[in-house]
Order: structure tokens, then sequence, then C-alpha cells
């Protein structure tokens, strides 16, 4: 193992999620990885302009690890730029677009957030996105809840209205060719667990794991188990040759 990994590693936020989303794996991955939280979230309309804005601000060979939203952008940028990214971890997420029920509860949601009335739609949202195991769990749940509030209306409605406009990535997902891990909680009520299982199912040699009691929250609600599980992979990756490579 090289002193120092040939790869940048950065993380890829959800939905009104910044930073914080990955407190406890910026703690554990720094020592070897120094990884780099993106907010390409926060500054493109849709999501292969985010991916495209990541791949101009991030140079060298890349691995992405993204949560819902941020696992998306990362898929995109792996089918932008195939070269470049040594591997993708694609945590509660989805390769699906939206579906019209979907769609049209985003497009209530937004316009309440238009309407000044957002604050009941992102408590319920709290009790959602946690498995019922968290919900005792004020320090957390709290922790969320600033988060939401860091973000704000205008960027709830700008990335809702990206995932309404995103593509379908299905059928890409035979054609990527970069070492994927695929991580869902059991009780992911927002990208259930079949989303993952049918990522993993259609991207050739992806690994995919579980995490029981566990829902959409899974970097905040199990980061022990989600950073053992990132640590052995990106671990693996220094020992596979880089996009492009002939070694």
């Amino acid at each position: 193992m090289s002193d120092t990994p040939s790869f940048r590693t950065v993380l890829l936020p959800g939905l009104a999620c910044d930073a914080g989303l990955w407190r406890d794996q910026l703690a554990a991955l720094a020592p070897r990885y120094a990884p780099r939280v993106a907010d390409v979230h926060t500054r493109a309309d849709t999501l292969p302009a985010m991916a495209r804005r990541l791949l101009a601000e991030e140079p060298g060979e890349l691995v992405l690890i993204g949560a819902s939203m941020g696992a998306r952008i990362a898929l995109e940028a792996a089918c932008q730029a195939p070269q470049r990214v040594r591997g993708v971890a694609l945590l509660g997420s989805t390769a699906r677009a939206d579906s019209d029920e979907l769609r049209a509860l985003r497009g209530q949601a937004i316009a309440e957030f238009e309407a000044g009335r957002g604050d009941d739609v992102l408590e319920a949202n709290v009790w959602f996105v946690f498995h019922r195991s968290a919900w005792d769990d004020e320090s957390l749940l709290n922790r969320y809840r600033a988060m939401l509030a860091r973000a704000g209306s205008a960027q709830l409605i700008a990335q809702n209205r990206a995932l309404m406009a995103a593509a379908d990535l299905r059928p890409a997902l035979p054609g990527l060719a970069c070492p994927t891990l695929v991580v869902c909680g059991e009780g992911d009520a927002i990208t259930p667990p079949e989303c993952s299982r049918e990522m993993a199912a259609a991207i050739p040699g992806a690994r995919l794991e579980w995490l029981p009691e566990c829902g959409h929250m899974l970097t905040m609600e199990k980061p022990a188990a989600v950073n053992a599980l990132l640590l052995a992979w990106l671990g693996s990756l220094e020992h596979i040759s880089a996009p492009g490579s002939s070694g």
C-alpha cells in the first residue's frame, strides 16, 4: 500500500444535506483518505449539471461516495467521465426516475415551501427518513432538523425540482466499469431496498451490503457500520489499477 492513495475521495450529500451528513465519516476517513465534501447539489439546476461541475472542480482520479441524491450525482459523473472515476459508493439511493406519484408529492411540497408553510412538511419528513429505532434519539433528530434549516426553502425547492427532472439511469448501469459498493438500510422508506438490489444486480461486480434496523439516513443512524464498510472498500481500491491503466 502506498503512502498516499492515488485517488481523491469526494463525499456527495443528499437532498437538503451538507457536510453534517458525513460528520462521522469525515472523522473516520480523514487519517488516510482526506475526504472532501462537495456542494455541487446547491450550485446547479440539474443532476447532469451537478456532475459536470463536480468533474470540473475536482481534478484527477476520483472515488465518489454519495448518499441518496448524492449517489445519483456520482452515477452521473461516472457515466460522464468513466476514465476518471476509480469507484463509486451508492448509499441509500436509486437509479430510477421519479414516479408520477412521487413527482406529485414533490410538487405539493414545493407549493408548501413557496407559500411559507414548509415547517410541517419538514417535520413529517423527519419521522419518515429515520428508522423507528432512532425516533427516541432527540440529539440525532435535531442534527437532521438543523441541517434542513441550513438548507432553507430555496434549496429545498431547487433540489426537489432537479430530482423531478432526473432521468432514469438504469439503462446505463450495465456499462459502469468501476468498482461499486451499494449500501442500504433494511428499513429505508425513501429508497426501499429493492432499489439498491436492482442497482447492484445491474452493475457488473457490484457489492451489496445491508444495514439492519436502519432507515434512509444511514450515515447518521449507523455511522460505525458505514465507516467500516467504506474503509474496507476504499482499502480494496488501492490495489486496483486506475481507469484506463494497462497495469
